[in-house]
């Protein structure tokens, strides 16, 4: 996607704050009507992209441009776009349709227009009947509906989304996930969401970009990023993954071949064009990618023995951790429970691990 086709393009955007660097080169271009998420931990610089792109930071070097046009001389309050932050900013003293209502005051409605347009919201946000309710009356996961209502209802062409769901307990933030991504799908407008939850991203997010130290890693779509990371960053901060060092030996028809320290030898057809035999490599294979049983299984050439280490039950899934020879941490090997639990095998029991051929994915250095 060029510049012109972006809808938000970031280009080679740097930001200081006396000398310390928050964002350094970063350019993003971001579809019209993506849902596109900023992800990465504290400190990363995505809540200070974000804060460029609405205007209330100014890059030092580089521009933005939203819908084609340069924003660095455009002031927040000009932008086309609008924020929801973490603490929902809900005023105490107005009701809900007056918080939703709160960014119309200075458009010239008459009262019927702007009524309609809150009752629009109202339904959009699936609580048509909570109008008269002070902000003391609603729920964590109502205050943020109605932080969204308030912003959406001003029309914008971008929303930034600051951790909107950070506050929120485990199981009404998966639930507010669902409907953020459905409200997004409805009213169809570009979102841009910031986030240093993992899973959180993958469930909502078109395109994600990894961030780390000001840069971003690797921007593709969730299951690129979680199936192909191009560096061992990227792939330890998006899931579980274990890595182990290898040499790769022979390239052929698309398919490497790397011997692997406490394994052997390896396929993959997931590595890097410019890869050739000799190199030395990082290979790396997900937990759900590896079998355990607790004996040696028939008609698989993939497999080595190896000793239990640590077990931990956690309903709908166990973690496994075993011990192999010439391997210095244990290897995480996560499976599905789908029968009834009858007990993990014993710590320092031989078990043994196998897996397919093409499960492993050859990481470049970083």
């Amino acid at each position: 996607m060029t510049q012109n086709d972006a809808y938000i393009s970031i280009r080679n955007v740097n930001k200081f704050f006396g000398a310390f660097q928050a964002i350094n080169d970063v350019s993003i271009d971001i579809h019209q009507g993506e849902f596109f998420s900023l992800l990465g931990s504290s400190g990363c610089g995505k809540t200070t992209l974000l804060r460029m792109l609405a205007g209330f930071e100014m890059p030092t070097s580089g521009e933005v441009f939203i819908d084609g046009q340069p924003m660095s001389s455009v002031p927040p309050h000009q932008r086309p776009v609008n924020m929801v932050f973490q603490s929902y900013a809900i005023f105490p003293h107005l009701n809900v349709r007056d918080n939703i209502a709160y960014g119309l005051r200075k458009q010239k409605l008459t009262r019927a227009k702007r009524d309609a347009m809150v009752d629009e919201m109202l339904e959009l946000i699936k609580l048509p009947e909570y109008g008269d309710r002070k902000a003391n009356q609603l729920s964590g996961g109502q205050r943020q509906r109605i932080a969204l209502a308030r912003a959406l209802i001003l029309r914008p062409k971008v929303l930034l989304l600051d951790e909107p769901l950070g506050a929120l307990d485990k199981q009404l933030r998966e639930q507010m996930q669902l409907e953020l991504r459905a409200l997004q799908k409805t009213v169809g407008i570009t979102f841009v969401f910031v986030t240093h939850d993992q899973e959180e991203a993958l469930t909502l997010s078109d395109r994600i970009a990894v961030m780390a130290d000001g840069r971003d890693l690797q921007v593709d779509t969730p299951t690129r990023l979680y199936e192909s990371p191009v560096n061992r960053n990227v792939a330890s901060f998006i899931g579980t993954m274990n890595f182990f060092d290898g040499k790769v030996t022979e390239i052929a028809d698309g398919t490497a071949s790397v011997d692997v320290k406490g394994l052997g030898q390896v396929l993959t057809t997931n590595f890097a064009p410019k890869l050739r035999p000799g190199d030395d490599v990082c290979i790396a294979i997900r937990p759900e990618k590896l079998n355990l049983t607790e004996s040696e299984p028939r008609d698989v050439g993939n497999k080595k023995q190896g000793q239990m280490d640590k077990a931990a039950y956690l309903g709908e899934r166990s973690h496994y951790y075993v011990r192999l020879n010439n391997v210095s941490q244990p290897v995480a090997i996560s499976a599905q429970n789908l029968q009834r639990a009858e007990g993990t095998p014993e710590e320092k029991r031989p078990v043994w691990i196998s897996w397919e051929d093409n499960v492993f994915v050859v990481l470049e250095n970083g």
